[in-house]
């Protein structure tokens, strides 16, 4: 149930396309012009696939899987992503916040979990306003914000009490690597703030009587060849900073995609030895969910 003006949190949220600031690249340009920034995407909505997905956190999953929808552009965009034809290409499908509505009454009605919102950063307005019109229609399973931790605070504000599970995939935990792979200094600094956040909104991971996710954080972590640092980094900031009962999952499957070869230290897969160190590093920390 809403409880919140939520026509007037859509109507800010489609100012901010005048000067664009959804995410901390902070482009400032206006979108309502097509003027497009580093995410690629101007005004309109842009979706490149929908349905059931069953590689995902089996708290997502479950049976019939996570109602997953991939948003086409990325405010992010990592040099060895998976999904560089969507994320980078701008492979998609230009729709409406009617249609994104309807997509998520669907994913619904064939029994998915949630509703996993994949990269939605820089499409936040139609977002909301598709969440206002499905919940009209009945939506009532929980809404996951599947992002890659490069978010603005105030981005975060507008999900509020629309958002119930944020699931960030903490990729950096040095500005000299988030600058080399992802034309990002201010990673580290801008995802430890949204993470926060995100926790502030959400708290720990709360699951129902079958496992499966209701509401609260769940942390990705995308390990990197040579790398165990920078993972040890994260996951003491989680630790630390968020808490200790944070659902943590240390990705072991990077393999080098897209413009990965043109960087020597991650032209290859994480070892399976690199990955058991880094989970000894990670449980030594006192993070004991996930994994």
């Amino acid at each position: 149930m809403i409880n919140f003006d939520i026509d007037k949190r859509i109507k800010d949220a489609y100012e901010i396309f005048n000067s664009c600031q959804l995410c901390p690249r902070e482009c400032g340009l206006n979108r309502n012009d097509e003027i497009l920034g580093y995410c690629e995407t101007g005004k309109e909505l842009i979706i490149s696939s929908s349905g059931p997905h069953f590689g995902e956190e089996p708290e997502l999953t479950g049976t019939n899987g996570s109602g997953t929808i991939f948003f086409t552009g990325c405010n992010l965009g990592c040099c060895f992503c998976q999904n560089f034809e969507i994320s980078q290409l701008q492979k998609g499908q230009k729709t409406t916040p009617e249609e994104l509505a309807g997509i998520m009454i669907s994913l619904q009605n064939k029994g998915c979990h949630n509703i996993n919102l994949v990269t939605p950063t820089h499409f936040t307005p139609h977002i909301i306003q598709a969440f206002k019109l499905a919940e009209e229609k009945g939506l009532k399973i929980p809404l996951v914000h599947n992002n890659s931790g490069y978010e603005n605070v105030s981005t975060l504000k507008f999900f509020e009490g629309i958002i119930d599970i944020y699931m960030p995939d903490i990729k950096y935990a040095e500005s000299e690597t988030s600058y080399k792979f992802a034309h990002a200094h201010d990673y580290p600094e801008k995802m430890r703030l949204a993470v926060k956040e995100m926790h502030r909104q959400a708290g720990d991971l709360v699951l129902d009587e079958n496992g499966l996710a209701k509401k609260g954080l769940i942390i990705r972590h995308l390990m990197l060849p040579d790398k165990i640092s920078e993972t040890e980094k994260i996951a003491k900031f989680v630790a630390e900073e968020i808490s200790k009962d944070t659902y943590f999952n240390l990705m072991d499957q990077y393999q080098p995609y897209y413009k990965a070869a043109n960087f020597p230290e991650i032209n290859r897969k994480v070892t399976k030895e690199e990955h058991e160190k880094a989970l000894k590093l990670v449980r030594a920390t006192g993070l004991h969910r996930g994994f």
